[in-house]
């Protein structure tokens, strides 16, 4: 880019969005290594790389977790294609790896993205993991929490949701200087 105004050069981050309906075009294989290999290089707390990722592309993987899941899992309804943030049971690193998941999916987002495509997070609630374990065949010491559903959006989805301006909070309201304000 050749632009060095600051806001010009971050506003591609501002157009990532959540994206819970697709059409039925398939995703490019080649698209799904890359978002996983943004998603692998994804920071992690003591480098510890905790996650591992499966790229899910069978219809019927795809609609078996979206029936255990809902309604968090409404975007594999439609989705062409997912992945799985996978991670191990560690009751003493919850906090580290959540918080090293949640860097995974963003990223898994932003490159989506880039690439053209849409995806959105759906959360796998306690009562749906052990399904989705057995779907995707995890050994008893790995669990999924977050999916990342992939793919085209449809005209649907491609909508804005709120009107212009509204999308988010004022940055006066949200952003401040040095110290919370009086």
């Amino acid at each position: 880019m050749e632009s060095s105004n600051p806001a010009e050069l971050v506003r591609p981050l501002l157009r990532v969005r959540q994206t819970r309906e697709f059409t039925d075009e398939p995703v490019d294989p080649a698209a799904l290594g890359a978002i996983a290999d943004a998603a692998r290089w994804s920071g992690s707390s003591t480098n510890s790389q905790p996650w591992r990722f499966v790229i899910i592309r069978d219809p019927a993987t795809l609609r078996a977790i979206h029936e255990a899941g809902l309604p968090q899992t409404r975007s594999l309804g439609t989705a062409p294609a997912a992945v799985a943030i996978v991670l191990p049971v560690q009751p003493g690193r919850r906090v580290a790896h959540g918080y090293d998941e949640g860097r995974a999916a963003e990223r898994i987002l932003i490159a989506a993205s880039m690439l053209g495509l849409g995806a959105g997070i759906a959360w796998i609630g306690s009562d749906a993991r052990p399904t989705v374990s057995e779907l995707l065949e995890l050994p008893d010491d790995r669990f999924v929490r977050t999916i990342a559903a992939i793919g085209h959006p449809s005209e649907k989805a491609r909508r804005p949701k709120s009107a212009r301006g509204e999308a988010r909070r004022p940055r006066e309201e949200t952003v401040f200087q040095e110290r919370w304000p009086a």
